[in-house]
């Protein structure tokens, strides 16, 4: 165990990392129109800079304990580091769209390595006492992350060029790289470790990884802009990713040395039911993110940055909420008596804010509810990932993160996904239920499009143009309504999802004296 400055040095070097790795996975969403005109992309080809970096991420995670047991954790981590650098670089200096997709693609394989290996060099700096306290820095930057991206890019690209979302990445990786390579050492049973022949590498699990998980990932973010399943491109990506996860569960089962070891999930009743918390939480967390700037941005016209600043404060608390959470664990207070609280709070959470949707909310209508947001994702995240992994030592617990790691993510893409499908497709749904009650021949209609019409003639345009106009206001009018009626039903439901999961906690077995959690080959 490291202790003094060094101790910090590298809690400050890995944080950072983590940081910047999820933080990248929201920044470059502000700067998509100016990366359109000046790259020539059309939507659906810039699209591919926000999918490549997904894709890259979710292959790479449940790989990462293997990789750092093959290469050691040190020379796994600052590779990724330098990789991750050199990426940003050359997103940074890309003349054309699929040049940055390409780069963006390779920013990804080793950003998912940052955010993997952060969490297991975190815990393995702090003596067994204080494990808790390592899981709650890194669970700050998983929180924190996510909702940084958004105000840094807005800050940027209302200041700078787009380009400058990757250069500010550059001195950081510098820095992250040298304190690597100086302070971070492997523990006994990576640097003892015997790297395996390349011909034993359990190389069809390997591709049936990157095609199951790589395929659904694909899908999940082209899935609305291709129209879902009347895409022939997504019919096919969606029969390889069941053929590949089908694939790969049956491979990693039946393997002597399988690349990621399912069979992990059997032999803990907590990490299975870990592992289907990590993916709702991770739905959770990444749906709200993406609901809320798009209500705020199309509806109540607030720029990027505006609604960057708007989520920071909820974003900290629940950063600041990680060390107390942590001692409180550390006290023996049961994982399974916090997640209820987490749950139910993170339902008021979507309740309140379907109460808030108006036309005429404000910045200060959000700021509790998003304070609230923040308490609820700050109790379920450091519970759930201490229950997943309590118990469990060497291989097994480098498995287990790797899995709830990957479920995390892909969560988040789920969530991201339907949210989405759901407000497109319901806006126009309520919208035809409104037009039964806007008539022509309805008397407060009719003095709304005369009081519209008689506005337009007041400024110049003769009565047909006036009259025109109206009748495009009156629908814009409806338009918004509808679209403020679904974004309401969009936070009920993610609220009454969360609600549903409550009766899984009833699952939760309580390790009696489990030891410490030991992650040294942590993903």
């Amino acid at each position: 165990m490291e202790t003094g400055a060094k101790k910090w040095i590298i809690v400050i070097t890995v944080v950072l990392c983590t940081l910047l790795e999820l933080i990248d996975t929201s920044i470059v969403n502000v700067a998509l129109t100016q990366m359109m005109g000046n790259l020539s992309a059309t939507l659906s080809e810039v699209s591919w800079v926000i999918a490549a970096y997904a894709i890259a991420n979710v292959i790479v995670v449940p790989m990462t304990g293997f990789l750092s047991e093959q290469f050691g954790r040190r020379n796994y981590f600052g590779f990724s580091v330098v990789l991750f650098t050199l990426a940003s670089i050359a997103c940074g200096q890309s003349t054309n769209i699929w040049e940055l997709v390409a780069f963006r693609f390779i920013q990804g394989i080793g950003g998912g390595a940052l955010m993997a290996t952060s969490q297991s060099i975190l815990i393995d700096t702090f003596p067994p006492k204080q494990l808790a306290l390592g899981q709650a820095l890194f669970g700050m930057g998983v929180i924190i992350g996510p909702t940084i991206g958004p105000t840094l890019g807005g800050y940027i690209v209302d200041n700078y060029d787009w380009p400058w979302i990757f250069y500010v990445n550059v001195p950081v990786g510098v820095l992250a790289t040298v304190f690597t390579f100086l302070f971070i050492k492997d523990p006994e049973s990576i640097a003892n470790a015997i790297p395996r022949p390349l011909r034993e590498l359990d190389w069809a699990g390997i591709f049936l990884l990157i095609l199951g998980v790589g395929s659904l990932q694909y899908v999940l973010e082209k899935g609305e802009t291709e129209d879902w399943f009347e895409s022939g491109l997504i019919l096919t990506f969606t029969a390889l990713a069941l053929v590949g996860v089908v694939g790969f569960i049956w491979r990693e089962l039946t393997a002597k040395n399988p690349i990621v070891d399912l069979r992990v999930l059997t032999r803990s009743r907590n990490l299975a039911l870990g592992a289907i918390l990590s993916f709702i939480l991770g739905f959770g967390l990444f749906a709200s993110v993406f609901i809320f700037p798009i209500f705020t941005q199309r509806i109540l016209g607030f720029t990027a940055a505006q609604t960057g600043f708007m989520l920071l404060p909820g974003a900290v608390v629940a950063g600041l909420m990680m060390p107390l959470i942590g001692r409180a664990l550390q006290a023996g207070v049961p994982q399974k008596y916090m997640l209820p609280f987490g749950f139910g709070i993170f339902f008021l959470f979507t309740f309140w804010m379907s109460q808030k949707i108006s036309p005429t909310a404000g910045e200060d209508d959000f700021f509790w509810p998003l304070i609230l947001r923040g308490v609820g994702l700050g109790l379920l995240f450091l519970p759930i990932t201490t229950m997943s992994l309590q118990g469990l030592r060497g291989k097994d617990g480098a498995q287990a993160a790797g899995l709830t790691g990957m479920l995390r993510q892909l969560g988040g893409s789920f969530g991201v996904a339907i949210v989405g499908t759901y407000l497109e497709r319901n806006v126009a749904y309520n919208r035809v239920a409104l037009l039964p009650n806007v008539s022509l021949y309805d008397p407060e209609t009719q003095q709304r499009i005369q009081a519209f019409t008689q506005n337009f003639m007041s400024k110049g345009f003769s009565f047909e143009q006036a009259r025109q106009q109206a009748y495009q206001v009156l629908d814009f009018t409806i338009m918004k309504q509808a679209s403020l009626i679904t974004y309401a039903q969009t936070f009920t439901m993610l609220g009454l999802f969360f609600l549903a999961c409550i009766p899984l906690l009833i699952f939760i077995k309580r390790i009696r004296n489990a030891g410490p959690i030991d992650l040294n080959a942590a993903h």
